[in-house]
């Protein structure tokens, strides 16, 4: 009894100071935070089908000087981003150019069409060297693909291409994505 008395002696001691009684234990839990740190991106995938690529007008009678012309490319921008964006076009400079020979860029129509997967506000320009709006606020998502139309009117083809030096006039049509 003595052994009793003395063992609950200790616990009504340690219960009075505050002491907690340890009890033999199965079990044992701790808790750790988890982050996931998120960071706002936009990209245009390498595989997309503009970079690098080449549209071609080839102009050989008179015939397609005398047409409209039209180049579609599906699949011309594949692009990734966390926010709503716009996609800009514009050109490096003004002109078409074959050696010393110039074509104005307005003669250029490029526009945003139907059949990828990007949604947004989809619009048609005319090239100049200034950026425009070719999507508009664009939706965030992963891997959407824009489909992109070129064109040259019937009737620029005829004023502006017809009697102009035989050469490849070339300029560089830059895409550029911005989030919102």
């Amino acid at each position: 009894m003595k052994k009793q008395d003395a063992i609950a002696a200790l616990t009504f001691g340690a219960i009075a100071f505050g002491i907690t009684p340890v009890f033999a234990q199965d079990s044992e839990q701790v808790n750790t935070s988890v982050n996931i740190i998120l960071a706002d991106v936009i990209a245009m995938d390498i595989g997309s089908v503009s970079t690098g690529s080449t549209v071609d007008f080839t102009y050989v009678n008179t015939t397609d000087y005398n047409s409209s012309k039209n180049v579609a490319v599906p699949n011309s921008l594949v692009i990734s981003s966390s926010k709503n964006f716009d996609v800009k076009v514009k050109s490096a400079g003004t002109n078409f150019v074959s050696g010393a020979n110039v074509i104005p860029v307005d003669i250029l129509q490029v526009k945003a069409i139907a059949g990828g997967s990007l949604m947004g506000n989809m619009n048609e320009v005319t090239l100049s060297a200034t950026d425009q709006v070719l999507v508009g606020n664009a939706s965030s998502g992963a891997k959407q693909s824009l489909n992109i139309a070129y064109s040259i009117s019937a009737e620029k083809a005829s004023k502006v291409l017809l009697g102009k030096p035989v050469g490849t006039y070339t300029q560089t049509v830059t895409y550029t994505a911005t989030a919102l």
